[in-house]
């Protein structure tokens, strides 16, 4: 396949996992910030103020926003995760710990997605986030 045919197919798995992820688990915004507090327990001190979900639900809508824009037409998810990297360390996040964020959302979605959770789905998403921490690493 040639490269737009591919940029187009990891399109289409991330859309129908996203929308698979839906339809079994509703909302997973709950799951993925147990599993990165579990992981992580160091960050809960960081949402302190986020009394009604509100902050941590666009931060995990912001990620699918932006890997929906890398496997499409890069618009401006890369120096959005660039620019991010730089005021989250302003809230006190290391740059390391920034791209540590989209590997839990991603185990926390195939836990949530069970057997649907297909290689081809893992590869997928495991591609995008290695992108996405790629760029998070070179801010």
């Amino acid at each position: 396949m040639v490269e737009a045919e591919l940029a187009l197919r990891e399109r289409e798995i991330l859309e129908a996992s996203l929308e698979a992820l839906a339809a079994r688990a509703g909302d997973p915004t709950a799951a993925v910030y147990e599993r990165l507090f579990a992981r992580y327990p160091e960050t809960e001190a960081l949402f302190v103020r986020d009394r009604n979900g509100a902050v941590k639900g666009e931060m995990l809508a912001k990620v699918f926003e932006c890997a929906l824009d890398l496997a499409g037409p890069n618009a401006y998810a890369a120096n959005f995760i660039r620019c991010e990297v730089v005021n989250h360390e302003g809230v006190g996040v290391p740059r390391e710990l920034f791209p540590r964020f989209f590997e839990v959302a991603v185990d926390a979605f195939q836990a949530l997605m069970g057997e649907a959770w297909t290689p081809e789905v893992d590869r997928t998403w495991r591609g995008l986030i290695a992108r996405m921490a790629a760029l998070a690493q070179g801010a």
